[in-house]
């Protein structure tokens, strides 16, 4: 028999658009991916197929024809016979070729990660179940590429595959996948605190094709890199501490305040957020010069546009640490929310802004990402800037002032008055103690006029509510450090906390002719579930994992939702709890067989209405 194999992709499939592919095995000539029979017994021939490393990436339709007289007989439909294609960081023609072996292990084959939040000084973890071999998971990656009307002649292309995912992830203008909430109201859906993960995300949407309510930067970022993975793409979330979110461009993060030194919020736009997640992904940049391929910074929260949609990148990290901010895309954002400049304003009653005060080290304190086979962090902010002063950091500043104009070094009053906010780990429901620290060189006495503001901020550096004004004198003798001391009880600011855990402290200190300003973020420790496995570890085994929590507080929690699942151990299963009464434990106990082998965790939540996020895990290694 003379017969070929056919491959179809959507719509009206044609080969002058690479959505119809023939291969053939003998002479005659076919498309171009390539076939060879591997082996011929009686009726039934093995062939191995071979599609180009610039294929169409998505779900093929698998035809066998053959030549029938003058015409041609095909087999049925048969969905049994569909065929994937991935991209293929194996594969040294692909855009996507990842050299190292580890890395591909991690940041392809890995379905089980973790994100970092909180603060560098009072780090916390959040394992996150990316379930991208998960059933159902590619076919609602697949259902996304639809929804988005993204042309089938497009889904080989790597970056408009990134473009198009960093804004179908968010729904802020395109219905995708997650809806954005950074409020304490979650009343009309989860909170964005109760994900173990986005198996359930992603099923979700593609069975209703409604957005997921809530997500915030992590779940964004999480999703994004089970997307980014599910089709063969190398990725990896990061965290950035201190993040800068630049809103109008200027490489500037700029902080108005009125005489007194309090806060302005209604005349600042810009903000810090304690910390952001974004996603990293490992491609070729043919677009670009030599030199700038390699990880590039995508993000799916929306945060500013790019070309008309809520997206961010992909942003070689090459050139943002370089400063070459004129390459696409948003390599000016992502610049800014690492090594911008924070600059004070004094704003006075004729509504003039007169500069007073820069941070030049406080943007970008490190990134974090998971490190290669273990849960630790590693730390690449190296990856995005260089050492803070250095020769290179000179050279970089001086080139990103070049590609923006409005990047000018603002001229500051001459200060030698320092100030600087300490204070210990602080555990939810105990007091906040912080020692103020102002730091006189000069050679004379200063009395310093001083306000100390604090909130209860979300983690995006927005005020949830005010917390504390005070206003003091202090005066410091010459060439000494004098300090003050603020305590703030939990009967204080346990009241305005809601379901945040982030405080935020700024001191301004002002003499006859000088202004200084610091900040300061606390993190509220919470406590974590503990999470036990037990059973015979083995594939088609049974086994269970038990859940414990006793509420330390003095006050109850309530409307409480415990969730727990594992990639290739156990679908999300949830538990509810009315009221947990103070010093009262809860128990919960699933029954599980694995589906998977090797290295397996299940992670589990509990969220409740008057305190977020209580997170634990537990891992096992499941053998065949």
């Amino acid at each position: 028999d003379d017969f070929q194999l056919e491959f179809l992709i959507g719509e009206n499939p044609s080969a002058s658009r690479s959505s119809l592919v023939v291969v053939t095995f003998n002479s005659r000539l076919g498309g171009p991916w390539s076939g060879r029979l591997v082996q011929s017994q009686g009726v039934t021939v093995t062939l191995g197929i071979t599609p180009t490393p610039n294929a169409i990436v998505g779900k093929f339709r698998t035809y066998v024809a053959i030549v029938a007289g003058t015409g041609m007989q095909r087999t049925g439909r048969d969905a049994a016979t569909d065929l994937y294609v991935l991209f293929n960081a194996w594969c040294k023609d692909d855009a996507v070729f990842l050299p190292n072996e580890a890395e591909r292990n991690e940041y392809v084959l890995n379905d089980h990660g973790v994100m970092y939040q909180g603060a560098i000084e009072d780090l916390a973890t959040c394992d996150w179940v990316y379930g991208q071999f998960e059933r159902g998971i590619l076919d609602a990656c697949i259902y996304i590429l639809d929804a988005s009307q993204m042309p089938i002649s497009d889904r080989g292309k790597i970056m408009k595959m990134l473009r198009m995912g960093s804004a179908m992830i968010n729904s802020k203008d395109d219905n995708g996948v997650c809806v954005g909430n950074w409020s304490d109201d979650y009343s009309m859906g989860r909170s964005p605190m109760s994900w173990t993960g986005s198996v359930q995300i992603l099923l979700q949407y593609a069975e209703t094709g409604v957005p997921i309510s809530y997500a915030q930067c992590w779940v964004f970022a999480g999703v994004f890199n089970t997307f980014l993975r599910a089709f063969g793409i190398p990725a990896r979330p990061v965290t950035n501490f201190a993040s800068g979110h630049d809103s109008n461009g200027n490489l500037k993060i700029e902080f108005i305040r009125p005489p007194d030194g309090s806060p302005d919020d209604s005349n600042t736009t810009d903000s810090i957020w304690n910390y952001h997640c974004w996603n990293e992904v490992f491609i070729r940049r043919a677009d670009l010069p030599p030199g700038l391929g390699g990880w590039q910074a995508v993000d799916a929260t929306p945060q500013e546009t790019s070309d008309g949609y809520y997206r961010c990148g992909p942003a070689s990290i090459s050139a943002v640490k370089q400063g070459l901010l004129c390459h696409p895309f948003d390599s000016g954002f992502v610049f800014a929310e690492v090594n911008s400049e924070v600059v004070f304003y004094k704003l006075d009653r004729y509504g003039t802004l007169t500069p007073y005060w820069v941070l030049t080290d406080y943007i970008g304190k490190d990134v974090y990402t998971k490190s290669l086979g273990s849960n630790s962090p590693n730390i690449i902010t190296q990856n995005y800037k260089y050492p803070q002063g250095s020769e290179e950091d000179n050279r970089t500043m001086a080139r990103a002032d070049n590609y923006s104009m409005e990047m000018d070094q603002p001229e500051l009053p001459e200060t030698t008055l320092s100030i600087s906010i300490n204070a210990r780990q602080v555990k939810l429901g105990h007091n906040v103690n912080l020692q103020v620290d102002f730091h006189n060189p000069s050679d004379v006495p200063k009395t310093i006029r001083a306000n100390l503001a604090g909130s209860v901020i979300f983690y995006t550096g927005v005020k949830a509510s005010h917390l504390i004004n005070h206003n003091f004198t202090i005066t410091v003798p010459a060439n000494q450090i004098k300090s003050e001391m603020v305590k703030i009880t939990a009967d204080e600011y346990m009241p305005y906390l809601g379901t945040q855990r982030c405080m935020q402290f700024v001191v301004t200190g002002q003499t006859e002719d000088e202004s200084v300003t610091t900040i300061k973020v606390l993190h509220l420790q919470i406590p974590t579930l503990t999470v036990t496995l037990s059973g015979s570890p083995r594939v088609q085994h049974q086994m269970f994992a038990n859940v414990t929590f006793t509420n330390p507080f003095n006050f109850a929690l309530k409307a409480c939702r415990l969730v727990m699942e594992g990639a290739g151990l156990m679908s999300e299963k949830t538990r509810l709890y009315g009221v947990i009464e103070p010093q009262a434990s809860i128990s919960c106990t699933e029954s599980f067989s694995p589906r998977l082998e090797g290295k397996r965790c299940i992670v589990a939540v509990m969220d409740c209405s008057n305190l977020c996020e209580m997170r634990g895990v537990a891992c096992v290694d499941i053998t065949p």
